[in-house]
């Protein structure tokens, strides 16, 4: 089990955004998501495109589950079980862009996955791609295609450990 430090307000803000949320017919808070993508999925298309990210958004285009990052981004855009992660690939706009990018990244050839992404974010697709593919109604999903391609096609350990 991977332990993080947190601090006790980022917590609470972000029970109290998800309660907020929850009562506005959102759950799992989805829309925090949406937000964050907005003013930059563009040059997140572009950095994929080119094969090397470049900006700071992995948090909230390849979320991981909640117990992995204590920093406060990576508490705020955790997923906290594989109903939100299914969730999250049922959104119409979330699920759509969490495929587009991942087709971008099978498309490239000649460049490892830390090429693209860079230490420690290399970790986080692994994370991300592992949560996913569990979440996934599809058989072979895109999610276990890009684990195959960049990553052996061996899951995430800590990942596979924390999901519910």
């Amino acid at each position: 089990m991977v332990s993080i430090t947190t601090h006790p307000e980022d917590r609470i803000a972000m029970t109290e955004t998800v309660a907020n949320d929850a009562r506005r017919g959102d759950p799992y808070a989805l829309e925090r998501f949406v937000e964050a993508q907005a003013p930059v999925y563009a040059n997140v298309l572009a950095e994929l495109r080119r094969g090397h990210k470049a900006s700071h958004w992995m948090w909230f285009v390849f979320p991981q589950i909640a117990g992995l990052g204590g920093s406060p981004m990576a508490i705020r855009y955790a997923i906290a079980s594989l109903a939100e992660a299914r969730a999250y690939l049922d959104h119409p706009v979330l699920g759509t862009r969490l495929r587009e990018c991942c087709e971008i990244l099978l498309g490239i050839d000649g460049r490892n996955a830390e090429e693209i992404f860079g230490y420690p974010d290399v970790l986080k697709l692994r994370s991300s791609l592992t949560l996913f593919a569990r979440a996934s109604r599809q058989g072979d999903s895109v999610f276990d295609t890009l684990l195959a391609k960049y990553y052996d096609g061996k899951p995430d350990p800590q990942t596979l450990a924390l999901i519910d």
